[in-house]
């Protein structure tokens, strides 16, 4: 299994970034995928999840802000950010996982993760 993230930079607040992840190695539509994030001496964050029937989640942070959403290319997911803030610098990882609903935004339910890659939004 393997997630190669792209996309990250540095922006200012307010910017947009599209974070991207090409995944492969295992059956991409019988698993859920998306993204979470961490920032230096804190827990895994989730951010946004799509589960293995399409439908999105997201957490409270992301929504109005983020959009995931899978990309025409093969085994692709995206987040879009926009309108971000100094709070949304970290490390974001693409992740797939088979976790029941339940426990969806749970780090522990997702067995692949990426190497990520860093956001910093700054003035």
């Amino acid at each position: 299994v393997q997630l190669v993230e792209s996309g990250g930079g540095l922006v200012q607040p307010g910017e947009s970034l599209r974070l991207s992840c090409a995944a492969s190695g295992f059956t991409f539509s019988s698993h859920a995928v998306g993204w979470f994030r961490q920032a230096p001496g804190k827990e895994r964050e989730f951010v946004a999840i799509f589960n293995r029937n399409s439908h999105s989640y997201y957490a409270d942070s992301a929504k109005g802000r983020f959009a995931i959403s899978k990309g025409n290319v093969r085994n692709t997911v995206y987040l879009k950010m926009d309108t971000l803030k100094p709070e949304d610098t970290t490390v974001y990882y693409c992740v797939a996982g088979r976790p029941v609903l339940s426990s969806i935004r749970d780090p522990a339910m997702y067995y692949a993760w990426g190497q990520g890659t860093q956001v910093t939004v700054s003035s």
